[in-house]
């Protein structure tokens, strides 16, 4: 089973060499989970009727949407004050706007700024697809699109399933363990065993999965589309006519790499190859670089204290430092030089090409019968590139990626703990008579359920903040050349780690710790209570996915820790000093891999536990109304890899879908209704089927460039008059940073006159 498990999840994955090593991990091992729902179709009369109060999910909604409405309502207040701008319009300011609350025309005080207005939920509304894709590209876009296929998929199930399946699972039970407090009588454990009305849930199945492939194809072929267009629209960017080239052999005559190059592609690309550029090993004069700009960062800094304080005892230590930075520039010319001299080159170089269907033929071929020398890919963009990566010798990549697998397996297993013990505060009940002193809660009116109900899902959500910021520390050590590949892999780790601590590792030890007791003293009973884990989570679940959303968007929208440091450094070392924008790149490894886990928690729980759906449906209300506001005022787009995120946003959510199916297979099985768990085995053939269709008909235009498509290209650059300056940018763009010129800003007299001129 566990191998069969494997095979499914690796096999639908659209980059299956690059997530077999992780998803075999990972499922191997929480697959025995899903083997329970599977095998326990009997024995239900010793499952004991776990009851979910309402009250607890009232007091997590209450607590929830009040810190939302008064954090959004200090944000409101906030993007107001000038002061503020740098954070909230960081975006706008980097790029020159000037219509914004620190501008000339907003510096008299107004009443009005004191009152909070949202303004930026109605442009939410207002802002077209077209827009964001001019202004901010594609790979924002499919985030935007992200958000609106979980309005469109939650909506349409929220109101089948409130009208359907909620009546019928509250009139399901006919025994006297239904309790009307209880968020049981709303799900499926409420339905009697063997009863005909599970064809309905069977039913609902079947249009659950329908609907969300019929929407996954609509939204995959509508990005496939933008992408082709996005690439014709930006086919004056120098990616297009270069290419890297890993593993360059040494010349037998001249003994070094630069010439190499050049005899290689006159040779075997003579009509489209144009030139190269070798790159260097630049660890020495990389430190020279740091050094001149922190002298410079200390002569700036001196001379803002001289002018506030109009004091002269800076004035010898400014020139002792700017004589300090001439030598270091003289420095720097020196070891350029004898750089180039000495060929201190590395076996790798950007190769570039007079025309796009040249390139591409380059980069996409075998170029060597050796296929480790010569090794060619598309470039990334110049300003995407990590260059100090580029020096990591290929053959060494493999040993980083599995150090990389084994530090995240790690990290997935250490978060087993701060999980566990989310769960045995969720399960007050038991968790009192193993701990004695928990007891104390129930002293103060109320407390138990803001202890059960909010608290879990706040302090999970805490725990897991943390875990994006350590999956990206980790993927920028697996030698990526790319931060667009570098992102792709940590948004990766950071979704199957959410899968297994959050929601399998929730399930497992919920139910473990709900039934310590009995599951002691009659082991052979854990499969059947494992098998209602699903259903005896939706309580959790719910308090989950509305800290995550109500007071989760919340703060990505206030940024307090952003708001803290710009206070802290306004009023110490930076006093005075005129304020920059916080400019920061959209987190899409945070941003897709959370959202995703909500979107794989609503679509599991859709037939297990409709009442979930709505709260799905404002979950994704509020994040489109929140990244709308981001992206437009706050990140700023730093590379483009033109709809590269939306395969993997595809197979989390065929992941998502075939979890569904499984999970009902089990449940079908404990309600003794095998027909049915039989009937749901078609449809996950199905829903295989239809990803490996969605992989052969969309995936390979996100991983290469047609020949085509590039000729066409080529042919609009002809009729444009665009080749020879295209081929010139392309020329210019791959210089290597430790021999490119850098302007440190210090002009003024000839002592400090800038030694390196910008580029």
């Amino acid at each position: 089973m566990t191998g069969s498990l494997c095979m499914v999840f690796t096999s639908i994955s659209p980059y299956r060499p690059r997530f077999h090593g992780y998803a075999t991990e990972l499922f191997g091992s929480l697959s025995h989970i899903l083997v329970y729902f599977l095998v326990c179709n009997k024995n239900e009369k010793t499952k004991r009727k776990i009851k979910m109060k309402l009250e607890s999910v009232v007091v997590s909604a209450a607590i929830n949407i009040g810190l939302a409405i008064l954090i959004l309502s200090l944000f409101a207040l906030l993007k107001k004050q000038p002061f503020y701008s740098p954070i909230y319009y960081a975006r706008q300011l980097s790029l020159g706007h000037r219509n914004l609350p620190d501008s000339d025309d907003h510096r008299s005080f107004s009443f009005r700024r004191l009152l909070p207005e949202v303004d930026w939920i109605f442009r939410a509304v207002r802002v077209t697809e077209e827009e964001i894709l001019e202004n901010c590209g594609l790979d924002v876009l499919v985030l935007v699109r992200l958000f609106k296929f979980g309005i469109r998929f939650f909506l349409l199930c929220s109101i089948v399933g409130l009208l359907v399946l909620l009546p019928l699972n509250y009139t399901g039970s006919t025994g006297p363990n239904t309790s009307s407090d209880s968020m049981d009588a709303f799900t499926i454990s409420n339905i009697s065993r063997g009863s005909d009305r599970l064809w309905v849930h069977f039913s609902f199945l079947c249009f659950v999965s329908c609907y969300g492939m019929y929407l996954l194809y609509k939204e995959y072929n509508h990005i496939f589309i933008k992408r082709i267009q996005q690439i014709c629209y930006r086919r004056r960017e120098p990616e297009q006519f270069t290419i890297l080239v890993r593993e360059i052999p040494l010349c037998n005559e001249h003994k070094i790499r630069g010439c190499n190059v050049d005899h290689f592609f006159s040779k075997h690309h003579p009509y489209s190859y144009q030139s190269f550029e070798i790159l260097y090993d630049g660890k020495h004069l990389d430190k020279l670089l740091c050094q001149a700009k922190s002298l410079a960062k200390k002569i700036e800094d001196l001379r803002h204290l001289s002018s506030t304080k109009k004091h002269s005892k800076y004035d010898a230590k400014i020139e002792q430092l700017e004589d300090m930075l001439q030598i270091l520039g003289r420095e720097i010319r020196r070891v350029q030089c004898r750089m180039t001299i000495e060929q201190k080159e590395l076996p790798v170089a950007f190769v570039t090409f007079s025309s796009r269907w040249g390139t591409v033929l380059a980069a996409q071929s075998q170029q060597h019968t050796n296929p480790l020398l010569w090794i060619t890919e598309m470039a990334p963009e110049p300003r995407d590139v990590i260059w100090q990566n580029l020096a990591i010798q290929y053959r060494h990549l493999p040993l980083y990626r599995i150090v990389i697998l084994v530090a995240a397996s790690l990290l997935t297993i250490f978060f087993v703990l701060p999980v566990t013990a989310v769960q045995g505060i969720a399960k007050y009940d038991r968790l009192k008579k193993w701990f004695p002193p928990a007891m104390a809660v129930d002293l103060i009116p109320g407390l138990r359920s803001i202890v059960t109900g909010y608290l879990p899902s706040a302090i999970l959500n805490g725990f897991i903040y943390i875990v994006p910021f350590a999956m990206i520390g980790l993927a920028r050590l697996a030698g990526y050349i790319s931060r667009s590949k570098k992102d792709l892999n940590a948004c990766n780790m950071v979704f199957y780690f959410l899968v297994g601590n959050v929601f399998f590792l929730s399930l497992l030890s919920g139910s473990l710790l709900d039934q310590i007791g009995e599951s002691f003293s009659h082991p052979k009973d854990i499969p059947n209570r494992l098998a209602s884990a699903v259903s005896a989570q939706a309580d959790f679940f719910v308090t989950y996915i509305l800290t995550n959303g109500l007071a989760g968007f919340s703060l990505e929208i206030l940024q307090p820790g952003l708001l803290l440091w710009d206070t802290l450094k306004s009023y110490t070392w930076d006093r005075g000093k005129k304020k920059h924008p916080y400019v920061y790149s959209l987190p899409y490894y945070r941003i897709v891999p959370f959202v995703s886990l909500c979107m794989l928690i609503g679509i599991v729980y859709a037939v297990v536990s409709p009442l979930l759906l709505p709260f799905l449906v404002g979950y994704f209300l509020l994040g489109y109304a929140v990244f709308i506001n981001q992206i437009e005022d706050v990140y700023i787009t730093t590379y483009e890899t033109c709809g590269l995120y939306w395969p993997y946003i595809h197979h989390y959510i065929i992941v998502a879908i075939i979890l569904m199916q499984v999970t009902m297979i089990g449940l079908f099985g404990l309600k003794a209704k095998p027909s049915a768990s039989f009937s749901v085995i078609p449809l996950l053939v199905v829903t295989i089927l239809f990803n490996e269709y969605c992989k052969i008909r969309f995936l390979p235009t996100f991983n290469q460039v047609s020949v085509q498509d590039a000729k066409n290209n080529d042919e609009l650059d002809k009729k444009d008059g665009l080749e020879e300056e295209n081929v010139r940018k392309a020329l210019d763009a791959y210089s290597p940073p430790c021999l490119r010129p850098l302007d440190l800003g210090l002009e003024g007299t000839s002592s400090t006159k800038p030694f390196l001129s910008p580029t």
